[in-house]
This record gives C-alpha cells, sequence and structure tokens, in this order.
C-alpha cells in the first residue's frame, strides 16, 4: 500500500514537473540567448527562480521517472539491480543502499525509532551547537577555529601528506600485486551495472561541483602567484608549466587515492565478510564484524556523517556563489544572501527528490546526464580552445608531475603548501568516507584491481584531462591578454566568476557559458543525492533501510545547514571546521591499510601477480623453468 501511495505520488509530480519544464525551459532559452526579445518581461531577481525552476523541474522529472519492467540498469543481473531503490517494507539488509517506502504517518511514527540514536543526535547536535555558537559568538568561535586549522596547516602537515602518499602506493601495490584478481562478492558475483555506469556514478559523486569551480581558477592562482618549489617569475612564461602541474597534482592521482583507501576495505569486508554497509567497517579486522556496534565503531560514523554534511553544505554553499555570479555575469542582476538562500532551496529540493529515488533511479540517472554534459563541454573546449598550446604546456606539465611527484609530495614548510596542498589532502580525505562508502556499494562483482583502476586511475585521468583543457585556456588567455581573468576576479571579489569570461570568449560562448551553468547545478546534485543517501543510511540502525523520510530530513537538514552559514556569512567558518575533521580520517586510512592489508595476506593467500599469467605463458611456450 505505502509503494502504491508513493507510486501516486510520484506519477502526480511528473505529470505537474514536464510542463512546468517545458515552459520554463523556453523562457531561459529565449532569455539567454536572445534577451532583447524577453526585455522587462522577466528581469531581476525572477532570472533566479526561472532557472532554478527550468534546471530542477528536468532533474526532477528525470529521477522520478518508474523504472521499466525489463530492468532498466545497465548490466543488471536477471533484470533487477543490486542497489535496487524500492524495498518492501520491515528491515532489510540487502540489497546494499535500498530504501523503504512509507506512508507519511508510518514514516513519522517509525522515525526515530529506527535512528541509531548516538549516531544521529552526536552530528546532529554538534552541528547545531557549532552553529548556535558561531551566530551568537562569531568572532570567538572563529578564533577557534581558525587556531585549530592553522596548527594543522601549519605544524601537523605531514599528519596528511603521508598518509596520502601512502595510499597512493597502496592503490599501486594493489594494481600489480597478487591481491588484485579478488572478485569482491565470491567468483561467482556479477557486477550491477557496465563500467562505464560504475565509472559515472563514483566519478560524479566524488568530484562534486569543485571540478568546475576550481578548474577554470586554480591554474590561473599558481600563474600569478607560482609554487615556491618550482622558483620562477609570476605570470612568466616559465611559470605556466609549474602552474598546471600543481592543478594536477591536487585534483589528480593522489587526491582519489584518498577516496579509494577506504572505499576497497568497506568494499571488501561487506561483501567478503558481511559487514554492514557502514564508514565503520574499515575496523572490521580489530573489533571484528559483531562489534562494530561499539564506542570506536559509532565514534568513525559520527566523524563520517558530521564531515559529510559539513563538506556538503559548505559546498553546496560556495556553488551557490557560483552560480548566482554566472546569473550576474549574464544578465547583470546582483543577488544577496536572500537570492543565495532561494537557490540553496531549489538546489534541496532537487538533490532530495533524486536520493529519494534511490541509486538505481535518480542517482544513475543524473550521473549519467552529468559526464554527457560534462563531456559536451570537454569537446567543445578541444574544439574551440587554445590546442597546440594546450597540447604543448599540457605535456611539459604531465612530465613534470611525473618527475617531480615524490618531491611535491612531501614538500612543505612554507604558508603555500599549507594553504594549498595541505589544505587540498585535508579536504579530499574529509570527504573521502561518503565517497568510499557509495564506491563499496557499487563494488559489488568487481575485482579488486577494476575498483582501483575505476576509482584511482580513470578518474584522475579525466579530472586531470579537464584541468589541462579549461586551466590551459585560462592561463593562455591571461597570458596572451585576450583576456583578463585576475583583474575579473578582483573586481568580483570571487574565484566563482573565473570560468564566464573564459568561456564567453571562445566560439559559441553564450552556448558554453549556459552549459557551464547547467554543469554546477548537475555537478552539485549528484554529489549531494548520494551524501544524503549515505548519511541516511549511516544514521539508520544496522539491518534496516533508511525510508524516504529519512532521506528527505538528512537533505533538508543539509539544506538548512548551507541556508544558515550563507546567512551568517559563516561559509568559511564551517568549511574549515569540517575539514578538521579530515585530521583523524587520515588517521583512520592508515589503520584501514594496514587492517585489509593483514586481511589479504591471511585470507587471500597463493594468488598471483599481473605478471604471473604472462611469465607462466613464457615458460610454456619456451620450455622454460
Amino acid at each position: 500500500m505505502s509503494t502504491a501511495a508513493g507510486g501516486r505520488v510520484e506519477g502526480a509530480l511528473r505529470r505537474v514537473l514536464r510542463p512546468v519544464f517545458v515552459l520554463s525551459g523556453a523562457v531561459v532559452l529565449v532569455g539567454f540567448f536572445f534577451p532583447e526579445v524577453v526585455g522587462d518581461v522577466v528581469s531581476g531577481r525572477s532570472w533566479l527562480v526561472v532557472a532554478l525552476t527550468f534546471f530542477g523541474s528536468g532533474l526532477g522529472y528525470l529521477a522520478l521517472l518508474p523504472m521499466e519492467t525489463d530492468g532498466e540498469a545497465d548490466g543488471a543481473v536477471d533484470g533487477r539491480a543490486d542497489l535496487e531503490a524500492v524495498a518492501d517494507d520491515g528491515p532489510v539488509g540487502q540489497p546494499l543502499m535500498a530504501v523503504r517506502r512509507l506512508s507519511v504517518v508510518e514514516t513519522g511514527r517509525t522515525f526515530y525509532g529506527q535512528q541509531d540514536r548516538a549516531v544521529f543526535w552526536l552530528p546532529v547536535g554538534g552541528l547545531a551547537v557549532f552553529i548556535v555558537a558561531q551566530t551568537l559568538f562569531p568572532e570567538a568561535t572563529l578564533g577557534v577555529i581558525r587556531t585549530i586549522q592553522g596548527v594543522l596547516l601549519a605544524d601537523l602537515g605531514w599528519l596528511f601528506v603521508v598518509p596520502m602518499f601512502v595510499s597512493v602506493l597502496f592503490c599501486l601495490w594493489v594494481l600489480v600485486g597478487p591481491w588484485g584478481d579478488v572478485r569482491l562478492g565470491g567468483p561467482d558475483a556479477e557486477p550491477t551495472y557496465t563500467l562505464p555506469v560504475y565509472f559515472t556514478m563514483f566519478f560524479t559523486a566524488g568530484i562534486a561541483a569543485g571540478i568546475v569551480f576550481w578548474g577554470p581558477a586554480e591554474s590561473l592562482f599558481h600563474y600569478d602567484t607560482p609554487p615556491p618549489f618550482f622558483d620562477v617569475e609570476p605570470r612568466s612564461g616559465a611559470a605556466i608549466t609549474g602552474a598546471l602541474a600543481y592543478a594536477l597534482f591536487h585534483w589528480g592521482f593522489s587526491a582519489w587515492s584518498a577516496y579509494v583507501i577506504l572505499g576497497l576495505p568497506i568494499a571488501y569486508y561487506v561483501h567478503e565478510r558481511d559487514a554492514p554497509l557502514r564508514v565503520s567497517s574499515v575496523l572490521t579486522p580489530f573489533l571484528g564484524v559483531d562489534d562494530l556496534d561499539s564506542g570506536w565503531g559509532r565514534f568513525v560514523d559520527v566523524l563520517a556523517i558530521f564531515a559529510t554534511v559539513g563538506g556538503i553544505a559548505t559546498s553546496v554553499a560556495f556553488v551557490s556563489q557560483q552560480f548566482l555570479t554566472g546569473i550576474d555575469y549574464q544578465w547583470g542582476v546582483p543577488f544577496g544572501r536572500v537570492g543565495a538562500v532561494v537557490f540553496v532551496v531549489g538546489l534541496t529540493a532537487i538533490f532530495a527528490v533524486s536520493a529519494q529515488s534511490g541509486v538505481h533511479r535518480g542517482i544513475r540517472r543524473i550521473a549519467v546526464l552529468n559526464v554527457v554534459l560534462f563531456g559536451v563541454v570537454a569537446l567543445l573546449l578541444v574544439a574551440f580552445g587554445p590546442r597546440s598550446f594546450v597540447l604543448e604546456r599540457g605535456s611539459a606539465a604531465v612530465a613534470s608531475y611525473a618527475v617531480n611527484f615524490v618531491p611535491m609530495s612531501f614538500h612543505l614548510g612554507t604558508d603555500w603548501a599549507a594553504a594549498w596542498t595541505v589544505w587540498n589532502w585535508i579536504w579530499w580525505f574529509s570527504w573521502a568516507p561518503f565517497a568510499g562508502l557509495f564506491l563499496a556499494a557499487l563494488s559489488r562483482g568487481r575485482r579488486v584491481r577494476t575498483v582501483v583502476l575505476v576509482g584511482f586511475g580513470a578518474t584522475a585521468t579525466v579530472t586531470m584531462l579537464w584541468f589541462l583543457l579549461i586551466g590551459g585556456t585560462a592561463v593562455h588567455l591571461q597570458h596572451t591578454g585576450a583576456i583578463d581573468v585576475l583583474a575579473a576576479i578582483d573586481a568580483h571579489g570571487t574565484e566563482a566568476i573565473a570560468g564566464f569570461p573564459i568561456l564567453e570568449a571562445l566560439p559559441l560562448g553564450q552556448f558554453l557559458v549556459f552549459l557551464f551553468l547547467a554543469l554546477i547545478i548537475v555537478f552539485m546534485t549528484t554529489s549531494a543525492d548520494t551524501s544524503t543517501l549515505v548519511v541516511a543510511i549511516l544514521a539508520t540502525r544496522h539491518g534496516v533501510a533508511p525510508t524516504t523520510g529519512a532521506i528527505v530530513f538528512w537533505g533538508v537538514f543539509q539544506g538548512i545547514v548551507a541556508a544558515i552559514v550563507l546567512l551568517t556569512g559563516a561559509a568559511d567558518v564551517i568549511q574549515a571546521a569540517a575539514v578538521l575533521t579530515g585530521g583523524p580520517i587520515a588517521i583512520i586510512s592508515i589503520v584501514a591499510i594496514v587492517g585489509l592489508t593483514g586481511s589479504f595476506l591471511n585470507d587471500e593467500r597463493g594468488r598471483r601477480w599481473i605478471g604471473g599469467g604472462l611469465r607462466d605463458a613464457v615458460r610454456s611456450r619456451f620450455g622454460t623453468e
């Protein structure tokens, strides 16, 4: 009954969203490309509402489309996804990341009793206390946070640099070592999704809108203020290679290894030892599956929720700034905090609808749309951008990145390294719990080597190609004097503006800016909907799948946190507070590596290295011993 009622509600929403999408889309497209036609009919802040209505109704309609009876999932086994989004009422252990659909009355009656009280209340209460403190005592709160952050960045940088480097080494070891052939879930387990969809969902969940926020800006900052490691003149030709190399370093293999180093142990213990789908499952070799509800296990899960909610909320806040900057850039409409809150409300509605629809529907579909849009923009940059410059300077940057990877990894002791490298590593570690858990849930039926190849290799490669394309284009336009992006950043007081003058300077500039605005919304949605579902799973009691009500609660909670930090101007403060969780998580990552290595040594004996099969074939062919 509850599932049928949910289906009727979703059907009614689809019937409303479809015409709204068409009508608002017509207004947005005409107003965007032919503003003189629309004139003053739609003006001022109405553009924000119309634009959000267009993107939100389209993504919401896509998320709520029903699944086909013959199994819509790419690669689904027997027409049924192992991460099915709809489960029967009652306790559910499998499938992973299932969503229970209850009536509103049932949800309200059972919501609190289905929560793990410690894991639920500690992050909720902690964030509430933090927000109240920031509102009532902003200077004192900021001072405490800044002091702690300063110690982490300046004095404890090694706490993040060493685990990050070890994570890279471990990923490389798994790729070539004897454990890569382990199939998660047993030798007969089949993947739920095809390899492209598997990559798409993890990539879009883990990168968020940071790829469009920092893609045009980071290389420019390094070009303007070169890293001390390279010791070159600012804004010189010599500064270009180092600027691009450091962008690759901060967003490349090191960054993505932080996700894999938690995701792989969770996947192994969930699929091989029937551990619960929790971040605390990395402690399985030390606590055992039955004792993961202990204080240490709950501490890890609470830490994961706090880091995820804080990270997503601040990302939503920064993305709102970028989107509103684009609206202002296109239509000359400045927005204050009220406009930003309107944006947050609209975005929250989008990712909450997507999250409650489940992995198989909204999360998967919007992720695929995301990658398609991303690919279109990348291809247009190749077609219309400075190809020879990007190829020449990009090749030099890749070579510099490869040659200098080890010394760059351990380059500490300067304010620049603390503000950029160490801070980036803290941020990646703070996002690792939710991204790693999602990777683990998707990885049943995959070989361990495939998990690392996708989560560490493919994702980093695509990310670096993007930073070379848009970052190289930005530096080229700045260096040649075609446009002054750095002056635009100074004039607007934010790096959020960087992408818009860059894209507008290219052929089809208006179309590129439009796609860029769409990418901002879709990239943030693909991370926020996944994080919402993950947090709902972590906060729900073991053995019980979260309800749609729980998922909506956490989506709205993240939106409320984002709105409050925007209204109080505390976005930087709560981001600083969220990244403080990166310290414990960096330590947990080392614990995870040690535990997984021990498990592989004990349970996966007799496996061959990646070159073992080739060696045996050569010996057989030539009769060597």
